[in-house]
């Protein structure tokens, strides 16, 4: 018996890739999709071995699939008469330095997780240590579920403070520094049956009190219902 047909293989294909940009009110009203893009790898083999060889903050924007962010927001913000009135909510694959300066230059607004310790004020502490020297500022509960479906609450502790936010290094010449506004909201205690809620949120908004914080925190919770397209 030939056993290699009872061998199961994975392999990857390429396909059509879709990112789309859905439409939301702040209240949560879904107004539709405001910009999509199709697009195709040539190909997948060794896209993840060479991330682990190239600084992907030296890459320009124009050369990487990050780069359909950006088509978004642009695509999005010609949509309407003022693009000052739109905030474009991302989660942390949107923590793209090229998005901040991007909504900048158009007029428009942004508001996304973070994921990445960038330079701040002066280069020589990170958004994560300058945020970890603020006190909290607030508390705000949220009502969760856990890996069960159970609802419960969770108290979050809030902080706020608008920091000089600087480009990747190898970027330095090309992008300017930005004043941005770091947001973060940790729970307290150890939940059961979930992970506790860290959120590190980036945006260019002015904040100047605990509930305009809660106002943006609210307002990235929205971002879940574009999984529902």
């Amino acid at each position: 018996r030939n056993t290699s047909y009872d061998r199961r293989q994975l392999y990857t294909v390429c396909g059509l890739l879709m990112h789309s940009s859905l439409g939301v009110t702040p209240d949560g009203l879904p107004l539709g999709l405001c910009a999509i893009k199709f697009w195709t790898r040539a190909s997948f083999k060794g896209t993840t071995e060479l991330k682990r060889h190239i600084n992907p903050t030296r890459v320009p924007i124009e050369d990487k699939e990050s780069l359909r962010w950006l088509e978004n927001m642009r695509q999005s913000s010609a949509l309407v008469a003022d693009p000052a009135r739109c905030i474009h909510i991302g989660d942390r694959e949107s923590d793209i330095y090229e998005l901040f300066v991007t909504a900048h230059e158009l007029g428009t607004h942004f508001l996304v997780r973070s994921c990445v310790d960038r330079r701040a004020d002066d280069g020589t502490q990170t958004i994560l240590a300058a945020m970890d020297q603020q006190p909290g500022q607030g508390e705000h509960p949220i009502a969760v579920r856990d890996d069960k479906g159970k609802e419960s609450q969770a108290h979050l502790t809030i902080k706020y403070h608008r920091l000089q936010v600087l480009p990747p290094l190898a970027k330095r010449k090309r992008y300017p520094a930005l004043a941005l506004t770091v947001i973060c909201a940790d729970e307290q205690g150890t939940p059961e049956n979930r992970q506790p809620i860290h959120w590190r949120l980036i945006t260019d908004l002015p904040v100047t009190c605990v509930d305009e914080a809660i106002e943006k925190i609210g307002w990235y919770a929205l971002r879940w219902k574009i999984e529902m397209v």
